[in-house]
């Protein structure tokens, strides 16, 4: 078996590696080949534990995913995430689990809702990976990623209430409920516990390789003990990885550029595993739903694939109309709030607006009137970007693991037969959402011409402003160490001080990164003052000049002003400046 495996894995990562070289969808993919293969009669059957699979591949998953998100854009899209993430995954298992009933009312009802739990969190690796290359805007994507990190919490919490029923436990709606809000707290207080010691060692200790390591395996102790308290270990991961990936411009630069093709590595290496396993599975699934009833499991399979593909998208656009209209109500609340505050200042309403403006008060930088309105309404779609919000709706991991893992969640109390005929219903809507969702999204995308280039212009116009507020906070900086250069190294020295500091200057407000000018402003100073100690001197103005460019970008992104993934494209550009300082620092010679 472990022969077997290790070859499976290998073949998944090298056919992976052949669709991204030829820019195509690598899940379909991996799974298409994996069938293939299945079929030939030298290939063994792999079984591998549905725990197993769940715990050793939903934390690294989830924790990359929250790493890599925006914070601010998850808070900002937080009423679109929470419909579909809470709500779609409920109507969606009401609605498979009524029709399942209807058609095989021998599995209970409660047997019912347990499928439409598992069928319910679609994941967004393979939509998102579509939506980046096709360049989807923001406003969609984050939409559709923060749906897949706690859409995980909602199906798990389901499919461990009716799982208890299934075995036997007698579970009341408010006993449910309670489920629901005990996995939400204590998952999100694990957390954050998690995250708050993950990042005092990533800012205490200098050596990546160890907290790189830790990095690797806390999501995992995260999940564990949050389900250990009966929290969710879903939102403990992800509350950890938000946590670590918001705070994660107070680390160091090695810290940031490790994190990101460490985590990419990861992605790649068990999305590959876990898709070839689909493939690899799906036919004794197939054999399953032929041998178990006939033509009534086969029935029951199309039938739920269908009710999964058409509850979406009537779910995304019923809730978005709802959503748009209460945000009305609540503008036109603060709109009153704000006419009373001017009326009366020690009004309730006028309360309302101080705290407002008191939480405002409290940001480093002054938010913009922009950046004001944009935390006060959610991102709007166009129907364009709901249609392809409601078909982004293909089934991954979490299915696949939940639905291995059913055996031992209702402790094997359900009655021959039964078992397989779930299981095999879920690999066929996952495999069925991947290929029908996963081929047509591209085509669909284009039809509707959906992009990304208005927010080009944004961000472009957000680094040139930035460019210039660094451009003078930097300015300021090398007033007040020019004096220092001076009584260190003389009068003399002031000429080629002030050519490096316009060089720093030009760079920034020009967004050239060319080290060639840097490099000529050093090699000057060098010779002229014929001392090691310039170029010392030298190297820590350049790092003095980086953290001031650096803090600015942080004020800004905090304050609202400009979007976190600018503010990461901006500190990796700068991440990627004190690496070339680090090296002409270890490759010069004296003069």
């Amino acid at each position: 078996m472990d022969a077997e495996l290790v070859l499976v894995v290998v073949g998944a990562i090298a056919v992976a590696a052949f669709a991204r070289w030829r820019g195509w969808p690598a899940p379909l993919l991996v799974t298409g080949v994996a069938l293939v293969a299945s079929l030939l009669p030298f290939v063994p059957s792999l079984e591998i534990d549905g725990h197993v699979l769940l715990n050793l591949t939903l934390p690294p998953l989830l924790y990359s995913a929250a790493l890599d998100a925006s914070f601010m854009s998850f808070r900002q899209s937080l009423p679109h995430i929470r419909r579909l993430g809470i709500g779609a995954v409920l109507v969606t298992a009401l609605a498979v689990g009524v029709v399942t009933y209807m058609l095989m009312p021998e599995i209970g009802f409660a047997g019912a809702i347990l499928l439409g739990a598992i069928v319910g969190p679609p994941d967004a690796v393979s939509a998102a990976a579509i939506g980046r290359k096709l360049g989807l805007p923001r406003r969609v994507m984050n939409v559709m990623s923060g749906e897949s990190l706690i859409n995980d919490a909602t199906s798990l919490t389901l499919v461990r209430v009716f799982a208890a029923i299934v075995a036997g436990a007698t579970v009341t709606v408010w006993q449910g409920i309670w489920e629901f809000f005990l996995a939400i707290v204590v998952g999100v207080a694990v957390g954050l516990l998690f995250g708050i010691v993950l990042h005092l060692l990533r800012t205490r200790l200098d050596d990546v390789i160890v907290t790189g390591t830790f990095g690797l395996l806390m999501p995992f102790g995260a999940y564990l003990l949050a389900e250990e308290l009966h929290g969710s270990g879903v939102l403990a991961v992800v509350a950890m990885g938000f946590y670590v990936g918001y705070n994660s411009p107070s680390t160091s630069y090695q810290q940031r550029q490790q994190d990101k093709p460490l985590w990419h590595s990861v992605d790649f290496l068990l999305e590959s595993f876990v898709f070839a396993y689909v493939g690899l599975q799906l036919p004794d699934v197939v054999r399953t739903l032929i041998d178990s009833s006939g033509w009534g499991a086969t029935i029951l399979a199309v039938a739920v694939l269908l009710t999964v593909l058409l509850v979406r998208p009537v779910f995304v656009f019923l809730s978005y109309w709802w959503g748009q209209f209460w945000q009305k109500v609540r503008m036109r609340r603060w709109k009153q709030a704000v006419e009373a505050f001017h009326r009366d200042p020690d009004s309730r309403e006028a309360r309302i607006v101080k705290r407002q403006k008191a939480r405002i008060a409290r940001q480093p930088v002054q938010p913009t009137k922009q950046a004001i309105m944009r935390r006060k309404t959610e991102p709007a779609l166009t129907w364009q970007d709901r249609t392809i919000v409601s078909w982004a709706g293909m089934r991954g991991v979490v299915t696949l693991a939940m639905a291995a893992a059913l055996p031992d969640l209702t402790e094997h109390a359900m009655p021959d037969g039964h078992v397989e005929i779930l299981v095999a219903v879920a690999f066929v809507v996952t495999v069925g959402t991947l290929l029908l969702q996963g081929l047509s999204l591209p085509v669909l995308i284009r039809r509707l011409g959906v992009s990304s280039e208005e927010e080009d212009l944004v961000d472009k116009k957000q680094k040139a402003r930035i460019r210039r507020l660094s451009a003078d906070a930097g300015l300021e900086y090398l007033r007040e160490q020019q004096g220092k250069w001076v009584e260190q190294f003389g009068e003399d020295s002031i000429e080629g001080f002030n050519r490096f500091s316009r060089s720093l200057i030009r760079i920034e407000r020009t967004a050239d990164h060319d080290d060639r000018a840097l490099e000529k402003a050093q090699d000057d100073l060098k010779l002229m003052a014929k001392r090691r100690a310039v170029a010392d001197e030298l190297t820590e103005l350049s790092r003095g000049w980086l953290e001031i460019r650096r803090q600015v970008v942080l004020d800004q992104c905090r304050a609202g002003n400009i979007s976190e993934e600018v503010e990461r494209e901006l500190f990796d550009a700068m991440d990627a400046e004190e690496l070339s300082l680090d090296t002409r620092g270890a490759y010069r010679t004296d003069v």
